[in-house]
């Protein structure tokens, strides 16, 4: 019997915890027993410094900023963010830094993951892990921008509390990996 085929895109942005991207991967592959998944990632350009491609599988497709604008070239051209929308049966967004964070409230969208973001089918699940410093998790800004994400009918998973990458301990930490894929997989089994 075939098993049935999952599409996962992953968004991740300008935050340390970025860092964990391989081992997002490597748990949501887990899920290989029941779902053929496929997998294609869509980094921020800050994103990027935390991560080396060469780390993750070979068949996970990564697309950056710049091939938004090289497919493109006359009428008629595929548009990439549109596709990425139309291919994906889920959008998680992990980690979501405060910056865009409040691009996606405010609609902004001036890379490929917020472009994405806002053609986004409301129908389909987003799933987004807020994670950045405390002072800035405990701003008052970012509770209004995740409620606005959350009013979308986008889904949270909070951030935790422990000790951040800069020293400071408080919230803003994103969810851990494992609770990341144990929430995700509802929306493997509705998708």
């Amino acid at each position: 019997m075939m098993r049935p085929q999952k599409n996962i895109l992953i968004g991740v942005t300008g935050s340390v915890a970025t860092i964990k991207l391989p081992l997002l991967i490597e748990k949501i592959q887990e899920y290989e027993k029941e779902y053929t998944i496929n997998i294609k990632i869509v980094p921020t350009e800050h994103a990027r410094h935390f991560f080396e491609s060469t780390l993750l599988p070979a068949k996970v497709k990564i697309l950056i900023d710049v091939a938004e604008w090289s497919m493109w070239q006359r009428r008629g051209d595929p548009v990439l963010h549109i596709d990425l929308g139309k291919w994906a049966d889920i959008l998680l967004i992990a980690p979501l830094s405060a910056n865009t964070l409040a691009k996606i409230a405010t609609g902004i969208c001036d890379n490929l993951l917020t472009c994405v973001v806002r053609a986004w089918d409301l129908h389909k699940p987003l799933l987004f892990c807020p994670a950045m410093n405390t002072r800035m998790y405990d701003h008052p800004l970012t509770y209004e921008q995740i409620s606005k994400l959350k009013s979308w009918g986008y889904t949270e998973i909070p951030c935790i509390s422990k000790m951040l990458m800069c020293g400071d301990t408080g919230n803003g930490a994103m969810a851990e990996v494992s609770t990341i894929v144990e929430r995700l997989k509802p929306f493997l089994e509705k998708s």
